[in-house]
């Protein structure tokens, strides 16, 4: 019966049924969706009320990420009734669960660029373990021993991957100002490109791994748009063929950045041990060849330890970063370019904000936005949002000085740079400011907060 498998996996959570529907309105926030659903309504479908679409797929999806076990709407007690022509929701690594091969690596290449226009699956966000699982497989995973394709029509030679890793550095400059959906668009398409070279040419080992790495670092690239824009499901399956491809290429910077990524997401969805498995992983994966390198996964683990309340090990990943950030850098991926000064003391800020200590959060917000890049506008929207929590969260809130700094993060949010990500922490100081929201300053502020929701609406 339905109502006893779901009120067993419910006691399986130590979930009320209002625990069960407050976790259900942000899982489906996760996925652009904006339906509301009273608490108390978990009840009637306790007593044997049939969920309407599409809560039976969500329900499901939750609490098989919860419960680390497959559960299915039909296990509920919900079959398909055929209605409503509903689309199938499926979790963001179906089909993706391949062989760590060249041939894993460009059928996941294949699966997530290629998605055909009739093509009617919705993705849902993998959360739980399968989020760190792939992790766990990589570090496990054997080399691949060689890359040389011959018998094609064409050859792929060193010069034509040089012109291909320079376009590359083109489309990650532009995203630093805010990419949005055209970049992703942009960068889609280049992936296609590199993917047919890859599957119709030959060439040496040599040019395979670079080939390989080439597209790893476009898919890395693409998932990261996809989060930005608060599509978290597209970009775990970006991230996922990242990963393969970044293994098939033999190159360990890149997939622990891959992984570094993921730990990011996982920590934004409130996923925090998972985050910390993530960046864990992306830490013992990686030989350590350059410092800058090492510097971003140790502030990755950083944001993950203060997600999850543990503030020695954050600090600790913190003094690091910044030791290896003040090493000479001998040799540095290009993709690395991004993590400067201002940048590592933007992340450090985080940190100590989740970790409840202002004034070392305010000491590095500020330090990261004199020391930005002037093209950095998303990042100084971030940074000037998070700076403004810390004074609505300190003892004695100074609102005044808050909503001078949400100010300047909505201009700047307002002036073409496209973050559903920023706008998100937006939301969540006007949260804050639930207490005092009969100011009309703060009201206007709801106000324009809205106005970018809609804009960077991914419904």
């Amino acid at each position: 019966m339905s109502e006893s498998q779901l009120a067993a996996s419910l006691e399986d959570l130590g979930w009320r049924p209002e625990t069960l529907a407050h976790k259900l309105v942000e899982y489906a926030a996760l996925h652009g969706r904006r339906d509301h659903l009273h608490e108390k309504t978990p009840y009637k479908w306790l007593a044997g009320h049939r969920p309407r679409p599409p809560w039976p797929q969500l329900i499901a999806a939750l609490l098989s990420a919860e419960l680390a076990r497959p559960i299915s709407p039909s296990t509920l007690g919900w079959p398909p009734t055929g209605k409503n022509d509903q689309q199938p929701l499926l979790p963001a690594h179906s089909g993706l669960a391949l062989p760590w091969t060249v041939e894993g690596a460009v059928h996941a290449m294949r699966a997530v660029t290629e998605a055909d226009p009739m093509d009617r699956r919705v993705f849902l966000t993998v959360m739980g373990a399968a989020m760190s699982a792939p992790a766990h497989e990589w570090l496990l995973a054997a080399p691949v021993p060689h890359l040389t394709r011959s018998g094609k029509s064409r050859r792929v030679n060193l010069g034509t991957v040089d012109e291909l890793d320079l376009m590359n550095a083109s489309l990650r400059r532009l995203d630093d100002g805010g990419g949005g959906d055209a970049l992703l668009l942009m960068v889609r398409a280049h992936l296609r490109q590199v993917v047919q070279l890859i599957d119709h040419s030959n060439y040496t080992d040599i040019v395979g791994r670079r080939l390989f790495s080439n597209a790893g670092e476009l898919l890395r690239l693409a998932g990261w748009l996809a989060f930005d824009a608060g599509q978290h499901a597209r970009a775990q399956r970006f991230w996922l063929a990242a990963l393969r491809a970044a293994h098939t290429a033999g190159d360990r910077a890149l997939a622990a950045n891959t992984l570094g990524f993921m730990s990011c997401q996982a920590k934004d969805i409130r996923q925090p041990h998972e985050a910390v498995t993530l960046a864990v992983s992306a830490r013992a994966g990686y030989r350590g060849a350059s410092p800058r390198v090492s510097a971003i996964l140790s502030l990755r683990a950083a944001e993950a330890h203060a997600a999850n309340g543990s503030a020695t090990e954050c600090r600790r990943a913190i003094d690091d970063a910044f030791a290896n950030l003040d090493s000479p850098t001998t040799t540095a991926p290009d993709w690395s370019y991004w993590l400067n000064p201002g940048h590592a003391h933007g992340q450090a800020g985080f940190c100590y904000l989740k970790l409840g200590d202002h004034s070392a959060a305010r000491k590095h917000f500020r330090q990261a936005l004199r020391l930005q890049d002037p093209k950095a506008t998303r990042e100084g929207a971030l940074r000037y949002t998070l700076l403004a929590t810390t004074y609505i969260r300190q003892d004695d809130p100074d609102l005044d000085q808050a909503l001078a700094l949400a100010g300047h993060a909505v201009n700047i949010l307002s002036d073409d740079v496209s973050s559903n990500r920023c706008v998100g922490h937006l939301n969540t100081l006007l949260r804050d400011l639930t207490p005092h929201n009969r100011r009309p300053s703060i009201r206007r502020l709801a106000e324009q907060v809205q106005s970018l929701r809609s804009a960077t609406s991914t419904d």
